[in-house]
């Protein structure tokens, strides 16, 4: 780690929306950065990583699939290789099959949605859990949830259960994490203009008529500040929770929803 970082960190799901402004925001804040993604995001990982390196930080590029136990691992492995370490994990890689009711679901999306957004979470917790109590200097580990992991959503049962499954594993990890000094939280997005929710609209207008465009003006009404979010405002809470002054809060998952709901 270089004598004028504030860490080392990782971004998984970094090549398009809310991982990519958190990766930005990092380096901004003083972060080195990795960046990860899945093979096909491999060109935006790319211009990720040029852009941390024009503010000034390292960061390199990984290509993995957090669903899979061996690549995650060798994930925290290259981090660790190639920065001296690893202070801060951002596990934010998650996928969802919108507009599919509970009774349309079949075990193939469930198995898949859970594989990526509750498996993959659990891989990233675990090995930067690993890699943090051996260096023995504390660090933050920050996940995933969405307002969807808070209250169910229709047409979007397994998505919503995986979400709620990253809030008890935050809770349970950041008990067990607490006395080496590593804080576990997880943000919990609203709507926020993204490709994910572009694609909800594009399913949303394919396969219940609506106009295109509808779903995602709708977005705006379910918030009483009238607007939806964008990723920035997700990066600017993880940019908290990743810094020394969040130290006394661990467990939580943290709502930026514009007032969608309501703890």
């Amino acid at each position: 780690m270089a004598s004028d970082s504030k860490g080392i960190a990782l971004v998984t799901g970094a090549g398009q929306g809310i991982g990519h402004a958190i990766a930005v925001r990092l380096a901004a804040d003083g972060f080195d950065v990795a960046v990860n993604d899945i093979s096909s995001k491999e060109d935006n990982l790319g211009e990720l990583v040029q852009k941390i390196q024009g503010q000034g930080r390292r960061s390199c590029q990984i290509i993995a699939d957090v669903s899979e136990e061996d690549q995650v691992k060798g994930m925290i492995e290259s981090v660790v290789n190639e920065f001296g370490g690893l202070d801060v994990m951002i596990a934010n890689a998650g996928i969802i099959k919108y507009a599919v009711s509970v009774l349309e679901t079949t075990a193939e999306d469930w198995d898949r949605t859970f594989s990526v957004n509750a498996k993959g979470t659990f891989f990233c917790y675990k090995y930067a859990g690993l890699q943090m109590v051996a260096q023995g200097r504390g660090g933050r580990i920050i996940g995933a949830s969405s307002v969807a992991g808070k209250r169910g959503i229709p047409l979007g049962g397994a998505y919503s259960s995986s979400k709620f499954a990253v809030r008890g594993l935050t809770q349970s990890t950041a008990l067990e994490l607490g006395k080496y000094g590593i804080t576990v939280n997880a943000y919990a997005p609203g709507a926020i203009d993204t490709p994910m929710l572009q694609g909800m609209d594009d399913v949303m207008a394919e396969r219940q008529g609506a106009e295109p465009g509808a779903f995602y003006k709708r977005t705006d009404s379910m918030s009483p500040l009238g607007y939806k979010g964008t990723p920035l405002e997700i990066s600017s809470l993880v940019s908290y929770l990743a810094s020394k002054e969040a130290h006394f809060i661990t467990g939580q998952s943290m709502s930026c929803n514009g007032g969608t709901f309501f703890d």
